[in-house]
């Protein structure tokens, strides 16, 4: 699995001119799913993502997770991630997961980072058009891959 997270000071996500999820100051997360991803991936990264210290302290030093500053969490699925753009200027997206492997993954990994947060996580919908809207606060933005634990 593959995430962009994203520290913000407000986000939302908008489908058929509906907004479905909004939060204030917290994380936006992008997620990507391979073919190979399992549940051992998801936990390993909700587990990074509610312990990532990257908002600051009384002394403006990031030393601060999502549960100490009482933040929220818009996941939105983005398959893009795992785009193969080696051959040509098309990008290929063999290596994203197909929606019987994806999708209950992806609704793990929401569910696991609500466990983990204490409340509900705001949600886009698997496969839909989705308007993202946010205020990237620094900006902030880290990339983690479950395959590549360093």
């Amino acid at each position: 699995m593959r995430i962009v997270i994203q520290r913000v000071k407000q986000a939302s996500v908008t489908i058929n001119e509906v907004c479905k999820a909004s939060i204030q100051q917290g994380f936006m997360i992008l997620v990507g799913i391979e073919e190979l991803d399992n549940q051992e991936d998801a936990d390993w990264l909700c587990k990074k993502v509610i312990n990532l210290r990257v908002f600051d302290d009384e002394q403006g030093v990031m030393n601060k997770s999502i549960q100490e500053i009482n933040g929220n969490i818009l996941v939105i699925s983005q398959f893009t991630l795992h785009a193969s753009y080696k051959k040509g200027n098309r990008p290929s997206y063999i290596h994203a997961a197909k929606h019987e492997i994806a999708i209950p993954l992806y609704e793990y990994f929401c569910r696991a980072l609500s466990d983990g947060l204490g409340r509900e996580v705001g949600t886009g919908e698997f496969g839909a058009n989705m308007q993202v809207e946010l205020i990237n606060d620094g900006p902030v933005t880290i990339c983690m891959d479950s395959k590549r634990k360093e």
